[in-house]
Parts: C-alpha cells; sequence; structure tokens
C-alpha cells in the first residue's frame, strides 16, 4: 500500500492538474461570452444572447469549481449546488430578454448565427476533451460536463434556427431556440442540484455506516 506521503502527494498533483484544467476552460467560456454576445447584440439574436448567458453560467460554475478543487465532498457539494442555482437564474433572465425582443420585433441574421454557434460547438468539443478524465472527481466536475453538453446541444439548436431564419425571412425560429435554450438551461440546473444534494446525502451516510 502507498504511504500516506505518496498518497498526499499524488492527490495535490491530480488538484494541480484539476486546477490548471478549470482554468482553461473558464477562459474559453468567458471568450465564448464575450463572442457571441457581442455577435447576438450585432445580429439581433436571441438564440446568441442566450448562448452567451449561458456561457456565463458556464464561467460562474467553472469559478466555483475552482474554489472546490482539494476540497471535501460537502464542500464540492456546496459549489454544485450554486452552480445549479445560478444556472435557473440565468434561464429566467433568458426568458425575460425573448419576451423583450418578440415584442421589439427583432430581426436576426441567420448567416451570423450559424457561423458563430460552429465556432462554439468547435470549442466546445476541447472543453469536453479537457474534462473528460476529470469527470469521476466529484459533483462539481460533473456540473461542468453537464453544462458543456448542454452548450453543445444548444449551439446545434442556433445553427438549425439560423437556416430556418435565412429561409423563412423570419425571427420565429430564432425566438423559439431561444425558449429551448431555457428549457436546456433550466434542466442542467436542476440535475446539478439533484447531484449536489445527493452527493450531500452520500457525505452525511458515509460516518453512520462506517460505526
Amino acid at each position: 500500500m502507498p504511504s500516506d506521503e505518496e498518497t498526499e502527494i499524488r492527490l495535490d498533483a491530480r488538484n494541480a492538474e484539476e486546477r490548471r484544467t478549470l482554468w482553461w476552460v473558464l477562459g474559453i467560456n468567458f471568450t465564448q461570452v464575450l463572442v457571441a454576445g457581442a455577435v447576438g447584440v450585432l445580429a439581433d439574436s436571441t438564440g446568441l444572447l442566450g448562448a452567451a448567458l449561458d456561457n456565463l453560467g458556464d464561467a460562474a460554475v467553472y469559478a466555483v469549481s475552482l474554489y472546490a478543487v482539494g476540497r471535501t465532498v460537502v464542500a464540492k457539494a456546496r459549489a454544485a449546488n450554486l452552480s445549479g442555482i445560478l444556472l435557473i437564474l440565468v434561464a429566467f433572465a433568458l426568458l425575460v430578454e425573448i419576451f423583450r425582443r418578440f415584442f421589439a420585433a427583432a430581426e436576426p441574421i441567420g448567416l451570423a448565427m450559424i457561423v458563430t454557434a460552429l465556432a462554439n460547438a468547435a470549442t466546445n468539443l476541447l472543453v469536453l476533451r479537457l474534462l473528460r478524465a476529470h469527470r469521476a472527481h466529484g459533483v462539481h466536475f460533473k456540473a461542468s460536463w453537464i453544462f458543456t453538453t448542454n452548450d453543445m446541444v444548444v449551439n446545434v439548436g442556433i445553427v438549425l434556427s439560423g437556416v430556418l431564419v435565412m429561409l423563412l425571412k423570419s425571427p420565429i425560429p430564432d425566438l423559439l431556440i431561444g425558449i429551448v435554450v431555457v428549457g436546456i438551461v433550466f434542466k442542467g440546473g436542476w440535475e446539478i442540484l439533484g447531484e449536489a444534494r445527493e452527493a450531500r446525502e452520500a457525505a452525511r451516510r458515509a460516518p453512520q455506516e462506517g460505526k
């Protein structure tokens, strides 16, 4: 069996690797926020603004996950819980924006939606590759994985809605994908809250089972 010192060294190395990964994905997501947000405003696209808000929620989650690295299961569960709450708040903020743009008669630019969503999807694949090795390292990493897989679905939807905007000459597909994004984001937040609750309950049961 490895000694306590060897175990501690191995854990320290893993924690350092996790922090490095999270810093990378945090930087990638913040860049996505700036790009999708700017293009969303210029292209008058609810879908892209939704993607930007979603990525902003992701960035907050990765920041919280950085805090959780190397901490207890309970601390990681609290971090994941905060992540879930942030994601649900993002969903409600996007829903308000969708209603505002519906009544303001937005005119989205389909080509800009498609190009930006494809670029976001490519960077999301990179994030998933970075996170893959750490998925089993705690509920905070599970939350990060859920966020990024949600982003992939969102970007595919934006590409499809961009095509329909161009074909139909209508903003309705963009508004509809915005509503779909709200549902995906809300579902992701709810799943993360469930994962955090299970982790807390497992941590509470562990001492009792050891008696």
